[in-house]
């Protein structure tokens, strides 16, 4: 309950960044809990990560072992309007695969919804050190500009050339001194993706040392990087203590503050239009 990080948690009703904690929606202004300065972040001081779910299925055994968490989110739950209906399911599938499927229904009121997964990624192992060395590649050639506050500007920038430039896989930790204001990486790539396919390629990463890699397959529009640049002392596994850059995060989700944006994708969800989001993760390991 006291987590500052989102370890492995699901954020919601709107991951990340909603600006002045504030929108309109068909003519109704809301206000939001603000926990990130005058921002909502990850759905305010009590989001979805802070809540108790359901365990509504689970099922241990077979070749395609699932776990679904529901939770029913009130009408003005930290401010956003109407029911919601979430569900999110873990399964693991074929080999080496895990399968993520987040909905959600709107029972009552149009709402906005973007839920995430905010898991952590070391591929050297959760005592290894930090992610520096690891090598990504992001198939987004777009990031969304943000102000001081990690708030979108509502304009795209083009990553050809910056520290944001991952097109191509290069070493994390090789650009980053860059990005000083920030300390790291914490930003929203525009995803290319295929033209008509639905699901696209997201990310890779690979770590040499281990040699573990990681691919995330999504129908989200975006993808927020983040290097994990507030870590501070954290404890964690067998008392291991978690600093700066201990892990990675590969957040498929809309783009951040959509409500605010008119030209970005729209996270309205009606009774008429649910909500859903997937996500695939393929481990492999290749030899040194």
């Amino acid at each position: 309950m006291n987590d500052s990080t989102y370890f492995g948690a699901t954020v919601g009703r709107v991951a990340n960044r909603i600006g002045g904690a504030e929108f309109t929606l068909n003519g109704k202004h809301y206000k939001l809990v603000a926990n990130e300065g005058n921002n909502t972040l990850h759905g305010g001081s009590r989001g979805f990560s802070d809540v108790v779910w359901k365990v509504k299925r689970y099922q241990r055994e077979g070749p395609s072992p699932i776990v679904t968490f529901t939770y029913h989110s009130f009408d003005g739950e930290e401010g956003f309007p109407g029911d919601l209906l979430a569900t999110v399911s873990y399964i693991l599938t074929g080999k080496n695969q895990l399968v993520i499927i987040m909905k959600a229904k709107a029972l009552n009121k149009p709402t906005p919804v973007n839920l995430a997964n905010h898991a952590y990624w070391n591929l050297g192992g959760q005592n290894s050190g930090n992610i520096l060395n690891e090598v990504i590649q992001i198939f987004g050639s777009k990031i969304t500009i943000v102000d001081s506050k990690l708030i979108p500007t509502g304009k795209f920038a083009s990553i050809k050339g910056t520290a944001y430039d991952f097109l191509k896989p290069q070493i994390i930790g090789s650009r980053i001194n860059q990005l000083a204001k920030t300390k790291g990486y914490d930003i929203n790539y525009v995803l290319d993706g295929e033209k008509g396919k639905k699901i696209k390629l997201a990310a890779k990463v690979h770590d040499k040392k281990s040699g573990r890699s990681l691919e995330l397959y999504t129908n989200a529009p975006g993808l927020q990087f983040y290097t994990g640049n507030y870590i501070k002392d954290v404890k964690g596994k067998s008392g291991y203590v978690y600093k700066a850059h201990a892990g990675l995060c590969l957040e498929s989700q809309a783009f951040p503050d959509s409500v605010n944006h008119p030209n970005f994708p729209s996270t309205i969800v009606t009774k008429e239009k649910p909500y859903k989001h997937y996500m695939l993760f393929k481990f492999s390991t290749k030899s040194h």
